[in-house]
């Protein structure tokens, strides 16, 4: 390959990576006509548009798009193999982009920004939404250098450390009739419930453990952002299940009792992901270390406070009775001359 060409594609990485012209030549510490004149002559070379207008950006055409898919990994094991130096966080200037939501947001930026005015003056973070289901085109399309996924098995070109598994809680204002020492599991089912779905959908993990118990619930309402249950609840005879981590400053302070949940709900592992091309990048693995630390020690006092304040509710007798009801009543409907071979649902696989 000639140099002449290797200069184009860092600029076509770099405009890629930013989504402007004017980013890209800031990122390049180059002008804009500079980076402009480059980007004509892909077009010859390559013989393809690369970019066209949409409003005030651009977008990349198909060919640019297969095209950087294909350099990432190669040109950041170039920058790692001629840049070997270690990262400086004293002297280093660079912008970092994670994909969090809004309790990631809120366990990790207070603490990180600290660390950042005492010992890395020149590190930005930037906050981009983050969409479960989008993490790995996240990461792949460079959008961000850091996400969170529920994901338990990344693809071999993505990463992931765990650092947390949510504990589930049932959440009612103070005052609510059910708010006693205890929730029972019939008082639970008979409640109208609030339901948080980013997705839309009316049926979660709660729903799915009752079924196997043969009970349904009311979901009464739904919203799709966790900071719109708290002032619902807090209104209204709604009880809700939830991460107790979303909640945490109105179960804390108080404005919602908390309880355990009465059947047990399995928790999602939540890990930090990022892509492999990254593996070696030393700025990338400082932040990444903060991160993973702000959240552990954030989960950490969590689950200490949350133990002195959570009522009780589950109890395994009463999900054992209504797992042997419910074996009970599958007997009496099956015909007998059919000779079913039914396997029992065991209590361990609510957990």
């Amino acid at each position: 390959m000639r140099p002449h060409d290797l200069n184009l594609l860092m600029i076509f990485d770099a405009i890629m990576t930013e989504g402007a012209i004017t980013r890209a030549a800031d990122r390049l510490s180059m002008t804009q006509p500079a980076v402009s004149n480059a980007l004509s002559r892909m077009r010859t070379a390559w013989n393809d548009e690369l970019f066209v207008k949409d409003g005030r950006g651009i977008q990349p055409t198909s060919f640019a798009k297969n095209l950087w898919s294909q350099i990432q990994g190669p040109l950041g094991e170039l920058e790692v193999a001629v840049n070997p130096t270690d990262f400086n966080p004293a002297t280093a200037k660079r912008t970092f982009r994670i994909a969090a939501t809004d309790s990631i947001v809120s366990m990790v930026w207070g603490p990180l920004r600290k660390v950042i005015e005492n010992e890395a003056p020149g590190i930005n973070i930037h906050a981009i939404p983050n969409y479960d289901m989008e993490t790995d085109k996240i990461l792949k399309d460079a959008e961000a250098e850091l996400t969170f996924s529920k994901y338990q098995e990344p693809g071999s070109v993505i990463r992931a450390e765990h650092v947390l598994d949510p504990s589930w809680v049932v959440v009612m204002r103070p005052d609510h009739p059910l708010a006693k020492s205890q929730l029972s599991l019939e008082d639970f089912v008979a409640a109208d419930h609030l339901l948080v779905s980013v997705t839309g959908d009316v049926s979660g993990p709660t729903d799915q453990v009752l079924a196997n118990l043969g009970l349904k619930r009311r979901v009464a309402m739904s919203v799709n952002q966790f900071h719109n249950a708290a002032p619902l609840l807090k209104e209204s005879n709604l009880i809700c299940v939830a991460p107790s981590l979303v909640l945490e400053k109105e179960i804390f302070s108080g404005e919602l009792a908390v309880f355990e949940t009465p059947v047990e709900i399995v928790s999602s592992p939540l890990s930090v992901m990022w892509h492999k091309r990254q593996d070696q990048d030393a700025g990338l693995q400082w932040l990444r270390g903060l991160v993973v630390k702000f959240i552990r020690e954030r989960v950490q006092r969590h689950e200490m406070l949350l133990s002195q304040c959570c009522r009780k509710a589950y109890c395994a007798d009463t999900v054992k009775r209504f797992m042997e009801q419910r074996n009970m009543n599958c007997e009496e409907f099956t015909p007998a001359h059919l000779n079913t071979q039914k396997t029992p649902v065991e209590i361990s696989e609510l957990g």
